[in-house]
């Protein structure tokens, strides 16, 4: 496994409230990567560390071998799409004008609007399922479908690597597959995808390395076949239940055994 995003030892913390403590872990390139766990468990501050939005107080998170934080904003960006969990859109942009801000590190102040570009906001608009919603104010949008501007957005960046915080919030339940099977595709044309998600069997169907975290610290990673049974699920989750294979992938799928009240 080769790996150019890793995370060497790091603290994470927001003042005095610290979630992880010498963490370490490597991204496999050209995988997709789901990150997986109970709330509170410090996915997202992980996410947060990786795209230097979140200085860890010790240790050091590197791509390519060098500190994010010795990259130039620009270059950074075009190499790590990060989509948060609550994106806020300025009021009274209409979907293409936020869409196109994903071409926002690939300008400079004497560069113009390229052709490039256009196909890029085209190419990921039509794959995230919002062509049609092109020219309306994103604030009139339900949820699911700010959602899906939002990956938009990100696609049209075009980076190598997409990191995800719960891409699925919003979704119906086909938005939600029909986005697990496109971040497969860009992992199969060679992207690197990170993603977590809250939906233990659908990391377990897309995803090729799982991350399972808890109380800020990694508990298990590596392929969803090769780690996921019933005693990882009651560490992580609190959570009895079976494994049996998925009747459509031969994945592991998890059915609780706990009993309503």
């Amino acid at each position: 496994m080769t790996a150019r995003l890793t995370a060497r030892r790091i603290t994470l913390r927001y003042g005095e409230r610290v979630v992880s403590t010498e963490l370490s872990l490597d991204i496999p390139d050209g995988a997709f990567t789901a990150v997986v766990g109970p709330n509170a468990c410090g996915k997202s501050t992980l996410l947060r560390a990786f795209v230097r939005l979140l200085d860890p107080a010790s240790g050091h998170v590197e791509l390519d071998g060098r500190e994010v934080g010795g990259y130039k904003s620009k270059h950074l960006a075009r190499q790590l799409g990060f989509l948060p969990q609550d994106p806020l859109s300025p009021e009274d942009i209409k979907v293409r004008q936020l869409v196109a801000r994903g071409r926002f590190p690939h300008q400079s102040l004497l560069t113009v609007w390229s052709p490039d570009d256009e196909a890029a906001v085209r190419t990921a608009m039509a794959s995230a399922g919002v062509a049609d919603l092109a020219e309306r104010p994103v604030q009139e949008l339900s949820g699911g479908q700010r959602q899906r501007v939002w990956i938009a957005m990100v696609l049209a960046q075009q980076t190598p690597y997409l990191l995800l915080d719960e891409p699925t919030s919003f979704l119906d339940i086909t938005h939600q597959y029909q986005l697990l099977g496109l971040l497969s595709a860009l992992r199969d044309e060679g992207r690197t995808v990170i993603a977590v998600l809250h939906d233990i069997n659908q990391a377990c169907r897309f995803a090729d390395h799982l991350v399972a975290m808890r109380d800020g610290h990694v508990v298990a990673e590596g392929n969803p076949a090769d780690i996921v049974d019933a005693e990882l699920i009651k560490h992580v989750f609190d959570l009895p239940s079976v494994i049996v294979p998925d009747p459509v992938t031969g994945t592991p799928m998890v059915v609780p055994t706990l009993q309503g009240a």
